[in-house]
């Protein structure tokens, strides 16, 4: 289901009034503050933290509305041909009914301490104000445009000490998810455009540390041409297009925000006989982010009960004899969770190790069929019993249109009349509501998370990949050839022979290794081998000065172009052992940072020792491939 944001507003990148830390709880509503939390966030393996570095559990909702709820056929004016009836005008849903002080107590009452917003690109350029009768209880925001609502909204939630997620919806102002033209992030627009978007929202709310995250783009799915692809290097690329405006959010714009990224949704035609499916985080596994920040990144999935791992929740047509997510037993609903999502956050010690958001997830309270309860209470269950992070979709409806007649979202967790009357779960008569306080009540990890090494992918697949901003600050360091870098504060473990990838860590301390300030020295010859010390005898050699340790490299093709060096923060040990990888795997039991480059050999110093050095040799049958490592310990 995921909706989708909607066009609204004001022009311009002009931050917006900052938001105390300390909650006004007075100008957001009467009841008190959500949970105390200290911003901004960031992550520690699988969990996210606050600035103290305690555990920080995302237990959201989706405050829809302002990604619109046209359906996209019909009269954009009857609100008949808005999803459930309810004409939102590009704003959050509740506005022209609710104080948003009263909609925040609600909120409170659910137990919620974070709400992703959603929004569409439209609405960043969009300038018609919104009609007064869609802010008739909220008199303040007449005459405001839908980004300034959308302001407004931040700014309460904010104040109010709730966390709020900007969640890019769509890039045109209609309800999602299906062929709405809305498909990709760059559907309607170029990938440079969205990034910019995403840029001058960030910049807009970088005085609000409350704004603590950005999730990229929502359910990426097939168009009626072509799949969506993670890895190809393309134009519907979307492990890179992800990469690429995360990056440029933390590095152009705020880079204190939380970069949430999504798997794909859907691939091929939903038609039996054909390949088809539901790839969500799957690829991940083998191609996983590294941010230009690290300790930044979130991965998240959606998961409903009428849809399936290969099924496309349709019914009739595109529908096919694959089982829905509802139709599997609690077995096999958790194994099928796990391969497709949850072992981002349950296998620790790895690449692509990062906290889990199942940003969407939800059902109606008017649903009869014994199927999708049964899967509600056991997917609610599989949140509670992994102490994974979440957010309902959506969280606030209405119950009849403005005459008193029954519309709406029967979905919703608050649903409210024409004269601002509640219902819901928190009301009674709502058999979702055992589920919901099961898990918003089940046992969590609660106060501070140790600092936990980090484990980075590096690619060279079809581009220069340099996370370092110290690397960037020497500018094209090896022109023509294709870098790569790893995070500042990190050092490169291990090199695969082939394809040129890199594995990055802070292991075993989980703290910087540079030297403050030290600036990263380039080598391409043998100059700093010491006499007397060939530790691989008949090779080329790019070894690191002494005090320095490997953080990057450059390859022409497949050979070894040159190797970056970063100053370590510490003195480091000489004596040293070379790791052969040309001929098979030579990398420590318990393969510490998984499986970075499959298929491919791969050499790995231990998680005690540093890389001083790589070896190549241009002989018949290596073409200048790396082949060995020189490991030196620590201390």
């Amino acid at each position: 289901m995921g909706l989708v944001l909607a066009g609204l507003a004001a022009p311009g990148a002009v931050a917006v009034p900052a938001v105390p830390d300390v909650a006004a709880a007075g100008q957001a509503g009467t009841g008190k503050a959500a949970e105390a939390w200290t911003a901004p966030l960031s992550t520690r393996g699988r969990y996210i933290v606050d600035a103290d570095g305690r555990r920080f559990r995302l237990k959201a909702a989706n405050w829809d509305g302002a990604q619109g709820s046209w359906s996209g056929s019909g009269d954009i004016k009857d609100p008949a041909n808005h999803h459930g009836g309810q004409d939102t005008h590009g704003i959050p849903v509740g506005l022209d009914r609710v104080r948003i002080g009263a909609l925040l107590d609600d909120f409170r009452a659910l137990g919620l301490n974070s709400i992703r917003l959603p929004f569409s690109n439209e609405m960043i350029h969009a300038t018609a104000p919104v009609p007064d009768a869609a802010v008739a209880a909220n008199p303040h925001l007449r005459g405001k445009t839908p980004l300034q609502v959308f302001d407004a909204v931040v700014a309460a939630l904010t104040a109010g000490g709730f966390a709020v997620v900007l969640n890019n919806h769509t890039n045109t102002t209609r309800w999602c998810c299906g062929l709405d033209g809305n498909e990709r992030w760059n559907s309607r627009q170029s990938t440079r455009q969205w990034a910019d978007d995403w840029v001058l929202m960030a910049r807009r709310y970088q005085d609000n540390r409350r704004v603590v995250g950005a999730d990229l783009y929502n359910e990426v799915r097939r168009d009626v041409l072509d799949d969506p692809n993670w890895g190809l290097g393309d134009g519907h690329d979307w492990q890179a297009a992800a990469q690429e405006a995360g990056d440029r959010i933390l590095t152009e714009a705020n880079p204190r925000l939380l970069i949430v990224i999504e798997g794909i949704n859907w691939t091929g035609l939903p038609v039996d006989g054909f390949p088809h499916g539901r790839p969500t985080l799957t690829p991940v596994r083998t191609l996983s982010h590294t941010l230009v920040t690290s300790g930044k990144l979130v991965y998240s999935a959606h998961f409903y009960g009428y849809t399936g791992p290969h099924h496309s929740g349709a019914t009739g047509v595109g529908e096919t004899s694959d089982p829905r997510y509802q139709d599997l037993s609690r077995d096999q609903l958790r194994a099928v969770l796990h391969d497709q999502a949850f072992y981002v956050s349950e296998e620790s010690g790895r690449h692509f190790t990062a906290p889990l958001w199942i940003s969407e997830f939800g059902t109606g309270s008017d649903e009869p069929g014994p199927a999708a309860r049964a899967w509600f209470g056991n997917f609610t269950d599989q949140l509670a019993d992994t102490d994974t992070d979440f957010a309902y979709w959506p969280l606030v409806g209405w119950s009849t249109d403005g005459q008193g007649r029954p519309v709406g979202d029967s979905w919703a967790l608050l649903r409210y009349d024409n004269a601002g009357h509640r219902t819901g779960i928190l009301d009674g008569d709502d058999w979702r509501a055992p589920a919901w306080h099961r898990l918003m009540n089940a046992a969590q990890k609660t106060g501070p998370v140790p600092p936990t090494p980090a484990w980075h992918l590096l690619t060279t697949d079809h581009r220069d990949f340099v996370q370092s901003l110290s690397a960037r600050s020497l500018g094209d360091w090896d022109n023509g050839a294709r870098k790569a870098a790893c995070p500042d504060g990190e050092r490169l473990i291990s090199l695969s022979h082939t394809r040129g990838r890199g594995l990055c860590t802070d292991a075993p301390t989980a703290r910087d290794q540079g030297k403050p300030g030290g600036a990263p020295v380039v080598v391409r010859d043998e100059r700093h081998v010491p006499a007397g010390g060939d530790w691989a005898p008949g090779y080329s050699k790019l070894q690191c000065p002494d005090g320095h340790f490997l953080t990057g490299y450059s390859l022409r093709g497949e050979k070894v172009s040159a190797a970056l060096c970063a100053p370590a923060r510490t003195t480091l040990g000489t004596a040293g052992t070379t790791v052969w990888f040309d001929r098979g795997d030579n990398r420590p039991p318990g393969d510490p940072g998984g499986d970075f480059a499959y298929g491919h050999f791969k050499g790995q110093c231990p998680t005690t020792a540093y890389a001083a050095g790589i070896a190549y040799t241009n002989r018949l049958g290596h073409l200048g491939r790396p082949d060995a490592l020189l490991c030196r310990p620590l201390s």
